[in-house]
């Protein structure tokens, strides 16, 4: 199982940005797929980001054009850098990983609240 820590939630005002990171327990280039999603209150949980272990990228619709996920193999971490953030993107934020051992594991999660 891949141990997750995300770090870099807080609180900012609309417009600003934040960089969320997470470290992975092993080599990332071994996850097929990391990925980044969020649980806003009283919603359901919902993918942001993703990225595979070949580089592909897919954004939810709410997020392209202000959103990039990157990966960093070198130091096993996956980070989402969120710009122009809105009121609505106030939500608990997940790193999720995949294998096709399988295994699948998410992290304790970070809060990014974003004020109007």
């Amino acid at each position: 199982q891949v141990q997750l820590v995300e770090s870099g939630g807080d609180l900012v005002q609309a417009g600003g940005s934040l960089r969320l990171s997470c470290a992975a327990s092993e080599n990332i280039s071994s996850i097929d797929v990391m990925a980044w999603h969020r649980q806003a209150p009283g919603k359901q949980r919902e993918l942001v980001a993703r990225i595979t272990s070949s580089g592909s990228i897919n954004y939810a619709d709410a997020v392209k054009g202000r959103f990039t996920i990157s990966r960093d193999t070198a130091k096993n971490t996956v980070a989402l850098q969120m710009n122009s953030l809105k009121p609505e993107d106030t939500a608990v934020y997940y790193c999720y990983a995949f294998t096709r051992r399988p295994t699948s594991s998410w992290g304790q999660g970070t809060q990014v609240t974003v004020s109007s």
